[in-house]
């Protein structure tokens, strides 16, 4: 399979991009820095800019699956970018993405008429990063792509357990947090078994 990482520097990023190369995919990232990424066999390090259409392009030559760990950084960027990955993306017939958001962007188990980040089932005082991804989470769902978010809480610097809960569209009961190598994990089961298409995916302990 050949597999596009977009963030792969990033915290989240890097931990899918080392959990996917460890597997028989070939994988490429778009990065600004390529320094940051340690060179391996079946990597295609690509320097560019997610808010370049042409770079774009280029990353998403040959390209059967996108993975998404871009974060917020203050800015409309993960938005914007968002809009021109889906558009090449459409371009190209490139029908799967799995994109990592917020719990955020889960229905409240308060009030599931509204978002965690609109009730007060969430504690976060700026709603910035969470309002985000959901232009993202709109975009997807408005796309013809066959899409899934995958939606942690708090994420640790916690090992690896792979035991924990998941749930569609709801953060599991009382879950408050979740390390980095399990949403990883969880990222890389669904780009082998699809079984959440077009759907949020709440994860914690």
């Amino acid at each position: 399979m050949n597999i596009l990482i977009l963030g792969a520097t990033g915290r989240v990023g890097g931990y899918i991009l080392n959990n996917v190369l460890q597997f028989d995919h070939d994988v490429t990232v778009l990065v600004r820095q390529p320094k940051k990424i340690v060179p391996h066999q079946r990597l295609t390090i690509i320097t560019g800019n997610v808010l370049n259409k042409e770079d774009i392009a280029k990353a998403l030559s040959g390209i059967e699956v996108v993975i998404s760990a871009l974060s917020t950084d203050g800015t409309n960027t993960l938005s914007v970018s968002m809009q021109l990955i889906l558009e090449a993306m459409k371009k190209r017939m490139i029908k799967r993405i799995i994109t990592v958001g917020t719990a955020g962007i889960l229905q409240s188990q308060m009030d599931p008429s509204l978002l965690r980040y609109q009730s007060k089932e969430s504690k976060r005082k700026s709603t910035w990063a969470a309002e985000e991804h959901h232009e993202v989470f709109r975009f997807l769902r408005e796309s013809d792509l066959h899409w899934t978010i995958i939606c942690p809480p708090y994420l640790s610097s916690g090992n690896f357990t792979g035991r924990y809960r998941i749930e569609r569209n709801f953060l599991p009961q009382d879950g408050v947090a979740i390390s980095i190598p399990d949403v990883a994990d969880l990222v890389y089961k669904e780009v082998l078994s699809m079984n959440y298409l077009n759907s949020r995916i709440g994860i914690a302990y």
